[in-house]
This record gives C-alpha cells, sequence and structure tokens, in this order.
C-alpha cells in the first residue's frame, strides 16, 4: 500500500480479515504485515486484537491430550506442581503469547469462584491473559497488585491496568497498590512497606487464593535493564553472582531455585518468594524459549502450582533438568 500510513479507525473490514488471515493462518509476523499494509507496529497489534473483538478471529487452543497428560505426569513428578497447561508452538513469538495466555484464560475460566482474591503481578505475558476476549461472566473477585507500579513500564504491562483489565474480563473488582514497583534501596522500601495504605493492599495480597504472575529472565536486554529499574552492569554482576531469573520482580533467584544474595534483592515494592508460599494457586505463565533456565529456576523454588508454557518449552526444560 502506497501513501500515507492508515490508522485503526479508518482500516477497511476486508482488510481487516486478510490481515488477521495471514497472522493467525499464514504464520506472517507483526513486523511484515507492518510493512505489507503500511501500518505502525503498534496499529497491526490493536487491529488483531479488534479482529478478535469484532469475532473475525475465534481462538481455539487444542493440544494432543495425551501427549499433555504424559508431560503434566512428568512435571508433576519432578518438580511437585499440580498443573501443566501446555499451548501449541507458533514461530512468531507474539503469536506464540496469545496462544498460552488464550489457554490460561480458559483455565481461569474454569476455576475462578466468587469471593476469591487473585494477586496479580505485571510482564507482556499477564497483561496477554486480559486480551483474551471471553463471554464475562459476573462474578465477584478480587484482583489486587501484588507489586508497585512503574510509568516505566508502561500501562499495559503495570499490574494496576492488568487488575483492571481482568476485572472487565472475568468479573469483580481490582485494588491498586499505591506504591512505586521499585525503590532506590533497602531501607526505603522497609519505609513504604510500612505505610497503612500499602500495608493494607500487600496483606490482601498475601491472603490471595490465587497468585497470577510471570517469571523473569536475568540479561542485558531484559525487560528491567530496558525500563531502566537497573543498569547493565548490575545485572551482569548478579548473573556473575549466579543469578539466573526472577519471580517477575518479586524475588531474584538462582538455578537451584534459592534466593540470590545480590545488591538487586530488596528494593521492588510487592509480594516476596515467602509471600508466595503461602499462597494455595501460584499460577505463572512464561511463553518465551530465552526463559528457559529461569523457568527451571522458578519450578525448583517450590512455590508453583501450575505452569503454563508451551509444549517445546516443556519438553527442553525436562531435556536438561
Amino acid at each position: 500500500m502506497e501513501g500515507r500510513r492508515s490508522s485503526r479507525s479508518d482500516f477497511p473490514a476486508d482488510q481487516l480479515t486478510e490481515l488477521a488471515a495471514l497472522y493467525y493462518l499464514e504464520q506472517v509476523t507483526q513486523e511484515e504485515l507492518s510493512r505489507k499494509f503500511a501500518l505502525s507496529r503498534p496499529t497491526v497489534s490493536k487491529l488483531l486484537k479488534r479482529a478478535r473483538e469484532e469475532g473475525i478471529v475465534e481462538i481455539r487452543v487444542r493440544t494432543r491430550p495425551a501427549a499433555a497428560a504424559e508431560l503434566e505426569q512428568e512435571f508433576q513428578k519432578r518438580f511437585g506442581i499440580e498443573r501443566l497447561l501446555t499451548a501449541v508452538n507458533q514461530n512468531d513469538p507474539d503469536a506464540q503469547r496469545s496462544a498460552v495466555a488464550a489457554m490460561l484464560a480458559a483455565h481461569l475460566e474454569s476455576i475462578l469462584r466468587d469471593e476469591m482474591i487473585v494477586a496479580v503481578g505485571m510482564g507482556r505475558n499477564v497483561a496477554a491473559i486480559a486480551d483474551q476476549i471471553g463471554m464475562p461472566v459476573a462474578r465477584a473477585i478480587t484482583f489486587v497488585s501484588a507489586i508497585g507500579g512503574s510509568t516505566r513500564a508502561g500501562e499495559y504491562m503495570s499490574s494496576d491496568h492488568i487488575c483492571r483489565r481482568l476485572a472487565a474480563r472475568f468479573g469483580g473488582m481490582s485494588e491498586t497498590l499505591y506504591a512505586p514497583a521499585l525503590v532506590s534501596d533497602a531501607a526505603l522500601r522497609r519505609a513504604l512497606m510500612d505505610n497503612d495504605v500499602v500495608r493494607r493492599t500487600l496483606h490482601r495480597a498475601r491472603r490471595a487464593d490465587v497468585a497470577l504472575i510471570g517469571i523473569g529472565d536475568v540479561s542485558e536486554d531484559s525487560n528491567m535493564v530496558r525500563m531502566g529499574w537497573f543498569s547493565p552492569q548490575e545485572v551482569a554482576e548478579a548473573k556473575l553472582a549466579g543469578t539466573v531469573g526472577d519471580m517477575m520482580g518479586y524475588d531474584f533467584i538462582t538455578i537451584e531455585g534459592k534466593h540470590a544474595d545480590i545488591s538487586l534483592q530488596g528494593r521492588v515494592i510487592g509480594l516476596a518468594l515467602e509471600d508466595l508460599r503461602r499462597i494455595p494457586n501460584v499460577i505463572t505463565i512464561a511463553s518465551e524459549s530465552s526463559k528457559l533456565v529461569a523457568i527451571l529456576a522458578a519450578l525448583r523454588t517450590g512455590t508453583i502450582t501450575t505452569l503454563a508454557t508451551t509444549e517445546l518449552i516443556a519438553k527442553t526444560i525436562l531435556g536438561i533438568s
């Protein structure tokens, strides 16, 4: 397409169908669609969401029952988890994230009940769950931010924004943690954690029936570095000290699933690893193969009850563990 770049609002319905078919059926990436239709990458993402909202696309994730059951049993045996949810593998990272999120959204639909409390983390994988459109069911659920806010993370990936969208998706209400996600030192963190408003929200999050979190990897190109939370040098030092991942900012961990004794610890306002151990159902979502080691480390913490990922990632974890 030549000329001016199209906007989401004036994009024709027939081209929206073509765009959705190329993405979901032909595995054309969002970057390639951006060039083909002369759209920005964010506009392509919004149009794909519009296609789902308007019923042009209906996502159904089907796994091979026998193979999935065998994988789940092996994970139960090795890591003590209760559920392993595996989505089919996709070539495009965004399609992969959507597939895993759609599968987990369906699982949540089946387990969430009135009066439940859900503690919610942050990040792209957790945010993608709320993107999955379903028939809203009125439920009295409370979605509580389990980590503070950050303008650097962007509204889409912030826990507060995710909580509000999940409440709209599944029914119920959301509760914000009125504190920054990251502070400069442990002393300031302790002071904020003692604040009455912060303490009340975290107390509710600790009493959650379900925790919904992601897993972060430790690399100089991680989200935390891109957001400016930590410098590449700090991350490099953490890696040299044996740190391989984090439970989405709550705690940095080693490959053995132990608390990493590094300077990055003690600066995040939110639940910690010991808090997660008290929550009956800790659900973790991870769709990126770059997080293999971090996922393995998180499984070894003994906090995860349910893991949502891809079949390939699950098989690879078994191969390296």
